[in-house]
């Protein structure tokens, strides 16, 4: 298992002239989640984007992202082996559960039956046993949520982005998701950024927390 630490330097976005974000620089450990906060408009997703090399034209943005030595600044987004999860899940409705599993596997798990374990093993782990051959629009808010992450861990990221991921769950499932999500995260020993409006977010991720403002 590979861990390494996110290192951003010197991060600088702008839109029209105005200053979303202005020198950011962290460093992230495996295992520890920087939290960004802040109003609507501020600049949050744009970072997000710029790490995983996702932002759109109309920004204008300098600086540096880097997993240890292995800068990332002009690799796409498929190859910088960042895992990111949204406020929706984003599964594929054409797709069972275990073929959006699938989808997600690296090319090193080779074989039908290969790949069949590991994605059951994986349901399992979530406590989603047999689900592999449902169709998504039969499983519930907070089932569809654990898929959404299954299939980013099954990828094997280096670091993890999480951009509100919680937002559209009910407060219980809101809570169950997020223990989830970052046992995960140290688990696996993956440097995380949330960004996120609640300050339970924050307290259920540890780590900073960094806070913007719009300019």
């Amino acid at each position: 298992m590979v861990m390494s630490t996110l290192h951003l330097q010197q991060i600088a976005i702008t839109i029209g002239g105005r200053h979303l974000i202005h020198d950011l620089s962290a460093k992230i450990a495996p295992g520890d989640c920087l939290t960004v906060m802040g109003p609507s408009g501020c600049g949050k997703s744009s970072l997000l984007a710029f790490v995983s090399g996702t932002l759109d034209p109309a920004f204008a943005a300098k600086g540096s992202v880097a997993l240890d030595d292995r800068v990332l600044d002009a690799e796409p987004p498929e190859r910088r082996r960042l895992g990111i999860l949204f406020q929706d899940d984003l599964l594929f409705p054409h797709l069972t559960v275990g073929g959006n599993l699938a989808f997600a596997l690296p090319a090193s798990v080779q074989g039908r039956a290969a790949r069949r374990r590991r994605i059951e093993a994986a349901l399992c782990d979530a406590g989603l046993e047999d689900f592999a051959d449902r169709d998504p629009a039969t499983l519930s808010g907070g089932q569809r949520a654990r898929v959404a992450l299954l299939r980013t861990l099954l990828a094997e990221p280096e670091a993890l982005l999480l951009d509100e991921p919680f937002a559209k769950l009910d407060m219980a499932l809101r809570e169950e998701f997020r223990r989830l999500v970052f046992a995960h995260a140290r688990m696996r020993g993956l440097p995380t950024i949330l960004v996120t409006h609640d300050e339970a977010d924050a307290r259920a991720a540890g780590g900073s927390v960094l806070k913007l403002a719009t300019i």
